[in-house]
C-alpha cells in the first residue's frame, strides 16, 4: 500500500482525481474523510492543503504527492520530483498598478512587494540584486496595491483576469508552474513497485492526450503519398479493402495538426475518414 497526498479542493484537486480515474484507480469522492483507500489499487489518498503536501511527503506522512510546482519550489522540502504532469499550469509573476511607468527590474528597488511566495521571490530578487521589501500575505494578495499596503505584488497568474479586475498589469514572469508528482526519497522496494505500476498507468494516459486515431479509405496507388504526410507514432497500418484498388490506412495524429493533415489527405483522395478519441496509449 502506498499513500498519496493531494489537494483537498480546487482545480488541482479536480484534475488530480480525473487523472487517477483515467488511470483506472477508483477512489471515493467524499471530501469529509481525510484518508480514502482506492477500491481496486494499493493506494490511499490523503487530502491536504496544497502548501502542506511537500512537507508531508518529505517527512513520510505520505509517500507521494501531487502538488503545484510553485508550492514545491516555495517549500524547498527534501522530496524527489518523479514526473511533471502537464496540468494546472500557471505562472508566478510580478505585477504593478496599471498606468505606472515601468522601467525594468530596477523599478522594484526600495519598493514593497506583497506575496504569498516569499521564498521564491526573495531568491529571484537576490539573484537580480534587487533590494525590495517583501511583505508576506496569505490570500487576496492582489488587493494590496489598491489599499496602499504594497507597491506591487508577486502572485500566481492563470488567465490574468484577477489582475485586470484589480487594475494591475503583469510586468515580469519569474517562473512557470504545473502539477508535479513528488515522492519521499526513501521509499521501500515494495512501495517503489507500486509507484512503477502507477507511473505505467499515468504514462498510458498522458501519451494519449491530444491524440486522435484516424482511419480512412485510400486509393491503393495513393497509399505511398498518404503515408508520406502522416506523422504517426510509427509506420501507419495499411490493409487492402474488399473493393479492388482501395486500401484502409490507420494512424495516430496529434490533435493540434489534425485539420492541417486532414486537408492534405482529402486532396490525395482519402475518403470515409473516421476520427476516434484515444483513452490510453501504451508504448
Amino acid at each position: 500500500m502506498i499513500r498519496i497526498a493531494v489537494q483537498s479542493k480546487g482545480r488541482l484537486y479536480e484534475e488530480t482525481m480525473s487523472l487517477l480515474a483515467e488511470a483506472g484507480i477508483k477512489v471515493g469522492s467524499s471530501k469529509r474523510t481525510l484518508l480514502v483507500q482506492a477500491s481496486n489499487f494499493p493506494i490511499e489518498v490523503l487530502y491536504l492543503r496544497d502548501d502542506d503536501i511537500p512537507q508531508s511527503v518529505a517527512t513520510g506522512v505520505a509517500d507521494l504527492g501531487i502538488v503545484g510546482q510553485n508550492e514545491y519550489e516555495e517549500r524547498q522540502e527534501q522530496c524527489r520530483v518523479v514526473r511533471p504532469l502537464g496540468f494546472s499550469r500557471c505562472r508566478l509573476s510580478l505585477a504593478i498598478p496599471k498606468g505606472v511607468n515601468y522601467s525594468g527590474l530596477r523599478w522594484f528597488d526600495g519598493r514593497k512587494i506583497a506575496t504569498s511566495y516569499p521564498g521564491i521571490l526573495r531568491r529571484f530578487l537576490e539573484k537580480n540584486h534587487i533590494a525590495a521589501d517583501v511583505h508576506v500575505i496569505t490570500g487576496s494578495v492582489e488587493i494590496s496595491p489598491g489599499i496602499g499596503l504594497a507597491d506591487a505584488i508577486f502572485d500566481i497568474v492563470s488567465s490574468g483576469s484577477t489582475l485586470v479586475s484589480n487594475n494591475l498589469v503583469e510586468v515580469e514572469t519569474v517562473m512557470q508552474s504545473e502539477a508535479l508528482l513528488i515522492a519521499n526519497p526513501d521509499l521501500s522496494q515494495e512501495k517503489l513497485n507500486v509507484l512503477d505500476e502507477l507511473l505505467f498507468r499515468i504514462e498510458a494516459v498522458k501519451q494519449a492526450e491530444d491524440k486522435k486515431y484516424v482511419l480512412m479509405n485510400v486509393p491503393t496507388d495513393k497509399v505511398a503519398d498518404v503515408v508520406a504526410v502522416l506523422p504517426g507514432a510509427k509506420s501507419p497500418t495499411v490493409m487492402p479493402l474488399a473493393t479492388e484498388g482501395w486500401s484502409s490506412v490507420h494512424t495516430v495524429i496529434d490533435e493540434k495538426r489534425f485539420w492541417e493533415i486532414i486537408r492534405q489527405l482529402k486532396e490525395l483522395g482519402a475518403q470515409g475518414i473516421l476520427v476516434v478519441p484515444i483513452e490510453k496509449m501504451i508504448n
